[in-house]
């Protein structure tokens, strides 16, 4: 067996819908599940999808528009000064651009402004309203930011400035004083798609101001759509797919000279590129100083300065990279030190002065390694305060359980599944408290193991390279539309092996029904050694078209891995054994003997004590091989014994070494022919010297001394010889009895029989032999010898 790393999720699907929808658009039925499991679920939705026909909806319908674009009119109008306030992430950023863009069209007399996240941090301040009003400014436009500023709405109102509020965060219970709020999450909104990022929803206020979808603010609005990782469906999808396409063509020098520094030609820009490139440089920019050269970067027409600007984004980026390196190494040891997740549900770590820049991605790392909700706070000795990221696990929904600890929050603000805080350095061990106890009134055991998701169950003959591609229509890939995920069960290995410099991947050919699949598992080749010759797998991953030489053909990128039957391996006639089973997981492994001297002999790295030595039924009968890699380190004394072992049950797998010395006893048993032989020669030469004589007749006959004496024993037994010091004299008139009569003979008939099926047996006869045994052990007709012994284990 082999556990999978993650809990499987295998959605659920409607077969009536998939049948129509592939039959009318004339797509694989593969397809038409991922259509209808993400929400797609008439004939002339997932057309309209799969063709890029759908449009946006009429920004006019979030409620509160109307009276923003009216108050955004009269300040154009009249030239009044109208400052932008945004944030300093890549939605925020690019929520910034959108908008400047939009009222610069409008020739508004407009400016912008950022907090610095280290010296003012998130969202709108008093001090920064009391400076803009001081600068002339008449009006305030918050984008990605305010739905939390109520104490700075009602600044706005006493110094005689107007507040428009646009935003995608999670409202509180009480909303701020704006002149206006355009949210698509407002209570007692009707807007048809709610998840639009904060670039998503300046991208609306542009399109109501410009009176047209604004088409060449795509490019921008697409990075802060990605980058904030909302769900990609619905007009996120829209603004990914079309922004996806102007950015390839985008006239913005600063995004050319962007991808540049990147290494991406514009014409290979998708969404990898902004989720693992030009966002996380946006992001660093804001990370580590103030985000005003992101907004320049995005805003420039001149090359030179865009090109400047890229080289320090990028710079800075590698400096964030290595921040995050170094926090995370220090988080990881403070969790595992002072609050190891068995004992929390919820980690919360605080350090002094750890940048409360990447202190998000510290947290998403150690969920990543941990699996908790966690928070990772940046204490400011100071100012009395810890400034703290949290991210969470399905099930956790940190917005609401941060909610029930507003009394010590008094900044707070994100979503289900991030938030960011801050809160006094005194109450840091009591919100720990408090959300340790929460997750355990919420959260089970299973909550704990991390869940994959998966789109569709489908055998190697439903992949092709049509249907890949066809798949790929359903791109751009993101949050909410996540790379399309398949699972494989039952599928047989025909080759597996490590590749790599450093032979850390694996590479695999699965097949049924001698249709083959190439595979690869990035970072799994460890798992070459957990995977059993012909083993059946289970195996989910993502399948891409491998392009080589100009020969295309499917591949599936492995993710994960299961086999859900025992599994044997055969280490008989391998070198350094010892290794194999050290590396064997100590709460698993079960090492099995029959010999008091086989460890002193095998000389295993291990402690011996661990071994457990068998000698009679009786032990044998105690033995739980339940759910253990069993290592057999030497021949058992007889196929019976071996029988009362897996009689209760076979192991997850069985490690067979089977080690015997090397001057063990013959293991050819002589023929009948052999008996024959020797029979008629000792009626012509009895009575027959062994002493002088047994060498020179074994070596002439190609037999062993041993093989001889061996036969010559049997004739004793049988009553066929006397033998008296050394001489061997032949009855006259034996009476007739067969070989197997011989105590001697049965004995080592048994042992060579023994020693064919444990040791020179190859692995396929080998597992047989345990398969086939065990399925006897359950036949009612063969049961009555292990009755007992089975109602023990049961």
């Amino acid at each position: 067996m082999l556990a999978p790393k993650t809990r499987w999720q295998v959605k659920h699907v409607d077969q009536n819908k998939v049948n129509m929808i592939a039959q009318a658009l004339n797509i694989a039925p593969l397809v038409a599940t991922l259509l209808v499991n993400r929400g797609y679920h008439t004939i002339e939705a997932a057309q309209s999808f799969l063709n890029g026909k759908e449009s946006f909806h009429s920004p006019f319908l979030l409620d509160g528009m109307d009276k923003a674009i009216d108050r955004i009119e009269k300040a154009i109008a009249t030239g009044e000064r109208i400052l932008v306030f945004g944030d300093y992430d890549a939605d925020g950023v690019s929520s910034t651009a959108v908008m400047l863009t939009a009222l610069q069209q409008r020739g508004a007399n407009v400016d912008y402004y950022i907090p610095n996240r280290f010296s003012e941090g998130y969202g709108p301040n008093e001090n920064a309203f009391r400076a803009a009003k001081d600068d002339g400014v008449s009006l305030i436009i918050t984008v990605d930011t305010g739905i939390a500023a109520l104490h700075e709405a009602e600044i706005a109102k006493q110094l005689g400035m107007d507040l428009i509020i646009t935003d995608h965060h999670e409202p509180g219970p009480t909303l701020p004083d704006a002149y206006a709020i355009v949210h698509p999450k407002k209570p007692g909104s009707t807007y048809p798609f709610k998840d639009l990022a904060g670039v998503g929803v300046a991208f609306k206020v542009a399109h109501a101001l410009l009176g047209r979808v604004p088409n060449e603010l795509l490019d921008v609005a697409a990075i802060g759509t990605i980058a904030d990782l909302v769900p990609l469906r619905g007009e996120n999808h829209l603004i990914a797919r079309l922004g996806i396409e102007q950015l390839k063509r985008t006239n913005r020098v600063g995004l050319k000279a962007l991808c540049k520094q990147c290494g991406v030609s514009l014409s290979d820009v998708d969404e990898d590129t902004i989720a693992f490139m030009i966002g996380p440089r946006i992001n660093a920019v804001g990370r580590l100083d103030c985000a005003d050269r992101a907004v320049q970067l995005l805003m420039t027409k001149d090359e030179e300065e865009a090109m400047m600007l890229a080289e320090q984004i990028d710079e800075m980026n590698r400096e964030r990279q290595q921040l995050v390196n170094e926090i995370t190494e220090e988080a990881i040891q403070l969790v595992e030190t002072h609050y190891p997740p068995e004992n929390n549900a919820v980690l919360v770590v605080a350090k002094e002065n750890w940048n409360v820049g990447v202190i998000g991605i510290v947290a998403s790392r150690l969920v990543e390694r941990f699996y908790r909700p966690t928070i990772v706070l940046s204490i400011d000795r100071e100012k009395g305060v810890a400034k703290g990221s949290a991210r969470s696990i399905e099930g956790f929904d940190l917005f609401a359980n941060l909610s029930s600890c507003r009394d010590i929050l008094p900044h707070f603000g994100g979503h289900p599944m991030a938030a960011g805080m801050t809160l006094a350095i005194e109450h840091i061990e009591e919100l720990r408290m408090r959300l340790n106890t929460a997750a355990r009134q919420q959260l089970t055991d299973d909550d704990f193991i991390p869940i994959t998701a998966i789109d569709v169950q489908c055998s190697i003959d439903d992949i092709s390279l049509e249907t890949i591609e066809q798949m790929n229509r359903l791109s751009p890939f993101g949050m909410g539309n996540p790379k399309p995920r398949i699972l494989l069960q039952n599928v047989q290995v025909d080759l597996i092996r490590r590749i790599g410099a450093e032979q850390n991947h694996m590479k695999a050919v699965l097949s049924v029904n001698g249709k083959t699949l190439d595979a690869i598992g990035f970072g799994l080749g460890s798992l070459t050694e957990e995977i059993s010759p012909n083993a059946r797998l289970s195996v989910v991953g993502e399948l891409v078209i491998n392009e080589w030489n100009h020969f295309r053909k499917p591949q599936l990128m492995i993710q994960d891995v299961a086999i859900d039957e025992w599994q044997l391996f055969d280490i008989r006639h391998m070198r350094n054994v010892g290794k194999i089973i050290d590396s064997l997981p100590k709460e698993k492994r079960l090492l099995i003997a029959f010999r008091s001297e086989t460890a002193a002999e095998l000389q295993l790295p291990i402690d011996h004590t661990e071994i457990v030595y068998i000698r009679t039924l009786e032990e044998a009968k105690a033995i739980d091989l339940r759910e253990k890699y069993v290592v057999f380190l030497d021949l058992p004394p007889s196929q019976q014994m071996m029988q009362v072992l897996i009689s209760c049950s076979l192991p997850e797998r069985i490690y067979a070494l089977f080690y015997q010395r090397e001057n063990h006893f013959f293991s050819v048993l002589p023929t009948r022919e052999h008996f024959k032989w020797l029979y008629a020669f000792l009626r012509k030469r009895s009575p027959f010297d062994l002493k002088r004589y047994a060498d020179d007749l074994a070596r002439s006959r190609g037999w062993t001394k041993e093989t001889l004496l061996f036969m010559i024993q049997v004739f004793h037994e049988l009553e066929f010889v006397a033998i008296e010091n050394g001489i061997v004299s032949l009855h006259h008139h034996p009476a007739k009895r067969d070989l197997t009569q011989s105590p001697t003979y049965r004995s080592k008939q048994a042992q060579v029989e023994l020693e064919n099926i444990f040791l020179y047996s190859s692995y396929h006869q080998l597992k047989r032999w345990f398969e086939d045994t065990k399925r006897s052990l359950n036949e009612e007709e063969n049961f009555h010898g292990f009755e007992t012994i089975r109602n023990d284990c049961s």
